[in-house]
């Protein structure tokens, strides 16, 4: 689902809109995507398609459409509460920043892919994880 759901919904605003005046794309994939974790492997393996079909998107699309994905650590959604919500301390302590991320944080990152100081990255797989896979960890 995480990349059909997304080469479709790519398609669509292509023919809908960016074929004629171009834009940016990013894809919400996970560092799951990048390194295993050994517990969510179907979840993981579908991020790590997104982050090449993304590739691949950047390739075919450019260069008047961007194509970027973001791979967020854990961030403190519904999506993510039994990841956390038993022990948010022990959670957030193999994180080096000490905390889970906020669904702000990684909007941040997408508001800057989609705009124009983003102009020339494309094809591009941004870490939001609080430096959790520059520990060795997920």
């Amino acid at each position: 689902m995480n990349v059909v759901a997304s080469l479709g919904y790519v398609q669509q605003a292509y023919r809908a809109w960016m074929a004629e005046h171009g834009g940016a794309i990013v894809n919400v994939a996970s560092v799951a995507g990048i390194r295993s974790s050994g517990v969510i492997s179907a979840y993981g393996a579908s991020k790590a398609a997104l982050i090449r079909l993304t590739e691949e998107l950047a390739w075919q699309l450019g260069p008047n459409i961007r194509v970027n994905a973001v791979a967020p650590g854990v961030v403190k959604t519904k999506f993510a509460d039994a990841l956390y919500s038993a022990d948010e301390d022990r959670a957030a302590s193999a994180y080096p920043l000490k905390r889970l991320g906020v669904p702000e944080d990684v909007a941040r990152l997408i508001a800057f892919l989609v705009s124009d100081e983003a102009a020339w990255i494309t094809g591009d797989c941004v870490r939001v994880d609080g430096g959790l896979l520059s520990t060795g960890g997920i």
